[in-house]
Order: structure tokens, then sequence, then C-alpha cells
């Protein structure tokens, strides 16, 4: 059903939606499946190369797939949300995810793959969350990685990367 809405309304409907997206993807990069958890909703069902079910059953897979991974960025580029009515929308994203392996895996470990969210999303009780994704792949070509050209801060998966740090500094 659909009811009055003002863009206001509408504008921060698409921010809170492009947060879900952003959400996901941070958790994705610093393995934090709690994150990851939360951009679906409880019921929540994924479909990615090699893998079609539950947000749980995701959740553990995916776990599983990164692991042997040293580590991934998502970036995220075009998205565009068409919403069907006031609780249920469409969401499209671009995104670009470098993988890279640890060292001694195998050199197939190392890509980037150009991808699309394409998401069913819903708004329940309030909050905007995945209800089913596919995982669009469109393209994937192998990357070489070197060693750093110089020492400073580097991203890790763990309590040790530098927005980890900040986070627990302010609290949060």
């Amino acid at each position: 059903m659909w009811t009055a809405v003002t863009v206001s309304d509408r504008l921060q409907d698409v921010q809170a939606i492009r947060d879900v997206v952003a959400c996901y993807c941070r958790g994705i990069d610093r393995l934090d499946f709690d994150l990851v958890r939360r951009a679906y909703h409880s019921d929540g069902v994924d479909h990615h190369t090699g893998f079609d079910g539950t947000v749980d059953e995701y959740i553990s897979w995916v776990s599983r797939s990164l692991d042997y991974l040293a580590g991934t960025m998502h970036f995220i580029g075009n998205h565009h949300v068409d919403f069907v009515g006031d609780d249920i929308a469409i969401s499209e994203t671009y995104v670009m995810a470098t993988h890279w392996g640890k060292p001694g895996t195998d050199e197939r470990a190392n890509f980037t793959t150009g991808a699309r969210y394409v998401d069913l999303m819903k708004r329940r009780d309030g909050r905007w969350a995945i209800a089913e994704r596919w995982a669009v792949r469109e393209w994937t070509r192998p990357d070489v990685f070197v060693a750093p050209e110089q020492p400073g801060p580097r991203g890790t998966r763990n309590a040790d990367d530098p927005l980890i740090v900040l986070l627990k500094r302010f609290g949060l």
C-alpha cells in the first residue's frame, strides 16, 4: 500500500538502504559477521556464486570461504533504488571486489571481480534490510600482488585494524 511520502522521507529511505549495503561490505572486509548478519533480515536469503541459502547458512559458508584469504576490499559504485510501495524496494549496487590470498595459497585466490548486488530490501519495524540478495558476477580477472612499498598503516581483519582501534577509542 502506498501512502504520501515526502521527498525527505524517500531520501532517508535511500540513505538507509545504502547504509545496509555499505555495512555489509565493511563486515565482509573486516570479517565482522555480526555486521554482515545485520544487513539481512533474520529470514533473509542469499544467492552468490557457488552458494544459495539462508542468511545463517550464508554466514557459515562465507566465513569458511574468506578464511583462506588474507583480505578483501569491496568498492561500491553506482547505486539505484526503485520503491515498490512504502516498505519494499529493489536496490541495485555496482561493486568491485578485490581478493588476495595468504602467502603460499593458490594464485587463483588473487582476483578482482565486478558484480552487482541486486537486493530485495524490506522495511520491518522501521529497519531496512536485505530480504533476498542476488550477487550477480559480471566479470573476474586475475591479479598479481606485490609487497608494500613502504612501512605504514595496513589493514587487518582483527582488533588491530585502524578502524577498530578508533571506534573502540570512542566506545563505538
